[in-house]
């Protein structure tokens, strides 16, 4: 009799052990295939195509009610758009920093503009021929360019390759930098995106949406 039971036990912590195991693969793949899906998706929203998000964003004091800020908003642009499209991220950032507050930092910039100055990049640049398409992140100073982006756009060869240019701001727009961008590189450069500045890093997950089908938009105009 004590056999006959240690036999059925053990049956049943087989069965047990079986159905467990079973389990858990089938967890493992739906997560594999979810995964799939995942890349698939990716693959349609850029067509393929091989993405840099190449921004330049300063963090510190900011105006439009961020005040002090430890992640600049162009750069929260940037990350979702790289998230989204799973490129390359490279970060246009200049040798010398900016004053950490606001106002200072203003007059650095209006005097690098007047002056038409070519800020040093700091690090390596990135080798634009793994790249088809390029995401321009960058904030409108004085109505423009940071100077730093010019000096990063004029290093580059960009023959051949599209450019989709996003910024943030607050209140002046996108203004003429789709334009200022096509005469500096030549290169087939898209409408562009604009959002203020406290609402990427207010309003994140409606940046994240707005941003996305930005992109989506965008990328069905790649050629």
């Amino acid at each position: 009799m004590k056999k006959i039971f240690t036999f059925l036990c053990a049956a049943l912590f087989a069965l047990t052990a079986a159905a467990c195991g079973s389990a858990e693969t089938t967890v493992q793949n739906n997560r594999t295939a979810n995964d799939t899906t995942t890349v698939q998706t990716q693959a349609d929203i850029t067509s393929g195509k091989r993405v840099l998000v190449a921004y330049f964003s300063r963090a510190d004091e900011n105006t439009g009610g961020v005040g002090y800020i430890e992640k600049g908003n162009t750069r929260i642009l940037a990350e979702m758009a790289a998230d989204i499209t799973k490129g390359d991220l490279f970060e246009i950032k200049t040798l010398k920093s900016y004053p950490k507050e606001y106002r200072p930092a203003t007059e650095v910039a209006k005097q690098e503009k007047e002056n038409n100055e070519r800020p040093e990049i700091n690090g390596p640049l990135p080798d634009m021929s793994k790249y088809d398409v390029i995401l321009l992140g960058y904030p409108i100073w004085w109505g423009d360019l940071p100077m730093g982006v010019y000096t990063f756009l004029e290093k580059e060869n960009f023959a051949g390759k599209t450019i989709i240019p996003f910024c943030t701001h607050e209140g002046s727009g996108i203004g003429n930098t789709e334009r200022f961008i096509t005469e500096v590189t030549k290169a087939n450069v898209l409408p562009g995106m604009e959002m203020r500045g406290h609402k990427a890093q207010n309003s994140q997950t409606e940046a994240k949406a707005e941003i996305e089908e930005w992109i989506k938009k965008s990328f069905a105009n790649v050629k």
